[in-house]
């Protein structure tokens, strides 16, 4: 299914441009989380945001490219394209990243705050700077991660249920 392949992604705005740093929003705010604790949920609304425009434009791309096909069908794979990318982004962009910025910036909180020779400014800041460090760090192994899941999971019962479709 074109809207599941890697190869879909080509000139995807949402992926390719600087716009593809919306997706980060939520880890900045997790970061940040102890100093401006009103902007998490914004972070988030923002990284869900892109999400959702990312899915939607991967499903209008695979209903667009239906020539010829049924209209039903059409939407049928523009529906699983669009879960299937709104799926991915969620995890690989929002959730599984902004809990694991969230645990090294609170466990690094609470290394640090257990030492008493610091400057106040070094033991506010310092689990901040960890987690926005930390961010190039963590993407690209999540992100391989949340495609062998979905490969082995999600993808495949797709692809079978819209083969069974076609017989």
């Amino acid at each position: 299914m074109e809207g599941i392949s890697k190869s879909e992604n080509k000139g995807n705005i949402f992926r390719d441009t600087p716009l593809r740093y919306m997706g980060y929003a939520n880890e900045i705010g997790e970061s940040f989380r102890y100093q401006f604790p009103k902007f998490v949920l914004p972070s988030y609304i923002l990284a869900f945001g892109y999400c959702g425009m990312d899915a939607a434009t991967a499903g209008y791309k695979v209903w667009r490219s239906t020539d010829g096909r049924n209209e039903i069908d059409s939407t049928r794979e523009a529906a699983l394209a669009t879960f299937d990318t709104l799926l991915w982004q969620s995890l690989a962009s929002v959730m599984i990243p902004g809990a694991t910025i969230n645990m090294i910036v609170k466990a690094s909180r609470f290394a640090i705050s257990r030492t008493s020779f610091l400057p106040v400014s070094v033991v506010k800041w310092f689990p901040t700077t960890m987690g926005i460090s930390s961010i190039y760090f963590i993407i690209h192994p999540i992100d391989t991660a949340v495609d062998f899941a979905l490969d082995n999971s999600t993808r495949q019962w797709i692809k079978s249920d819209l083969k069974e479709d076609k017989k």
